[in-house]
């Protein structure tokens, strides 16, 4: 009996000192939730951060949360980095969503799933201060030029950055 509750205490201090450890690694990360769970194409979501480490490089995701609504195998977003000397960097990004078969990619084990999606890789910010990412949806049906109005089954729009160890 003893030796099963020191089996107990074990397993619960690796696993305390596992999750300190992971979120280490977090310097930054923020989720904004959209209402009825739909993306206006007409809506920026806006992330507002300090950077005050110039000289190492980090990971920037984009992370979003999707649910069974959500009709499309791949999501397109354009995004807006706005630099504390007012510089912009403006992107374009295709993610996909579901694999060949149509399964939803990501974690989780219920209707919703989360996806972490890299933005920038090892990226160096060149200046400390004040940035702005702005995220907004992009998708368009096939043959068609407009965006879709209300795009359907995203929950949450989230960004992260990341130390890289």
């Amino acid at each position: 009996m003893e030796a099963i509750q020191k089996n107990k205490f074990l397993a619960f201090v690796l696993v305390s000192i596992l999750m300190i450890a992971c979120n280490d690694i977090s310097e930054f990360n923020q989720y904004k939730t959209l209402e009825n769970s739909s993306w206006s194409s007409g809506e920026k979501i806006t992330f507002n951060f300090e950077v005050k480490d110039t000289i190492s490089p980090k990971n920037l995701f984009v992370n979003i949360r999707n649910n069974t609504k959500y009709e499309y195998s791949n999501l397109y977003v354009i995004t807006e980095l706005k630099f504390p000397n007012n510089g912009v960097v403006i992107d374009t990004l295709q993610y996909e969503m579901t694999d060949v078969s149509g399964k939803f990619l990501g974690d989780g084990f219920s209707g919703v799933k989360e996806n972490k999606l890299f933005y920038k890789e090892r990226k160096v910010f060149p200046f400390a201060g004040n940035y702005t990412l702005t995220i907004r949806q992009a998708m368009r049906k096939n043959g068609e030029i407009n965006t879709i109005e209300n795009l359907q089954g995203i929950k949450d729009v989230g960004f992260s950055i990341e130390k890289i160890n």
